[in-house]
């Protein structure tokens, strides 16, 4: 009887020396003020195993369960947002391991804070030319906790206009409160630009910006587009002309200097056209010529 209760406590002795692994890798994520908290299972944690999340406001010292996480499976995430009711203030979170029969150790997240810590996105922008002008229209992100929360709102104050000018990448800056509407002056007509903006905020940092939205202050001007038409005609027949004189000129050049490699010694008969000599015989066609006649007396008298 001994034997078998020493056995049977040796029994529980090591089931609960077996802990169930703690959660690890807990990380808290946030954008436009909407936080999620995500984890990993510890290494060998049953399939049935659920976590439940806690919360610890630095200025309240106690540990809250979060309502929407006690009974969480693995893979899926924690949403904080109204958890983290104040956003000037710093929080901790943790997350347990839980079966029926075990707990593990809590897994306790770094300090975050809502205000700072979060990722700032870009509202929705849209641009359009006036002329020597563009207009900008802002609207503010669509997240819910922005729309309900005024103090939030704040955050989204005062804007960075980056504006670039397609054609030559000439570029510059500007600091500008919110506006739905907003027109950037002074600017080329008839020319494309590009604008990107982004949030700045003195107590957070992490912005992202929108994507560069294209557009020309006014449409090119038909005039400006022939006299670009009639520019490039003159030119080319410019070149065309210039083509040409030279062509002319080389060909006088290379006859100048043919004819000064004729050597100047010879006879003038083979510059000029081949005439008949009077003297060259003539095929006898039954008469004779009176120079022929004179020509054979005279050797007579010799």
């Amino acid at each position: 009887m001994g034997l078998w209760m020493l056995l049977l406590l040796l029994h529980f002795h090591l089931v609960l020396c077996v802990f169930l692994p703690a959660p690890f890798n807990i990380s808290i994520s946030s954008f436009n003020m909407e936080h999620t908290l995500r984890f990993l299972p510890g290494p060998q944690t049953p399939s049935d195993a659920t976590f439940t999340v806690q919360v610890l406001r630095s200025r309240k010292n106690s540990w809250r369960p979060v309502a929407a996480c006690l009974e969480l499976k693995a893979g899926q995430t924690c949403n904080l947002t109204k958890a983290f009711k104040d956003p000037f203030d710093h929080y901790r979170a943790r997350v347990q391991a839980v079966t029926p029969s075990q707990t593990s150790n809590w897994t306790v997240s770094g300090r975050f804070q809502p205000v700072s810590d979060t990722v700032l996105g870009p509202p929705d922008l849209s641009v359009s030319g006036c002329g020597n002008c563009l207009v900008l229209q802002l609207r503010l992100p669509a997240a819910p906790v922005l729309r309900e929360n005024l103090q939030l709102r704040e955050l989204y104050r005062e804007f960075v206009f980056h504006v670039q000018r397609t054609r030559d990448g000439t570029q510059f800056t500007l600091n500008l409160p919110y506006e739905e509407e907003t027109v950037i002056t002074y600017l080329q007509p008839g020319v494309e630009y590009c604008v990107t903006v982004s949030v700045t905020s003195i107590f957070n940092s992490n912005t992202v910006p929108s994507k560069p939205q294209c557009a020309f202050t006014s449409p090119p001007s038909q005039r400006s587009s022939l006299s670009v038409v009639f520019s490039l005609v003159g030119v080319f027949s410019v070149l065309v002309f210039l083509l040409m004189g030279l062509v002319l000129y080389g060909s006088q050049l290379s006859f100048k200097l043919l004819r000064q490699r004729i050597p100047r010694t010879l006879p003038q008969r083979l510059l000029l056209p081949h005439v008949p000599s009077a003297n060259m015989e003539t095929p006898n066609m039954g008469f004779t010529t009176t120079a022929e006649t004179s020509h054979q007396g005279a050797i007579k008298i010799l």
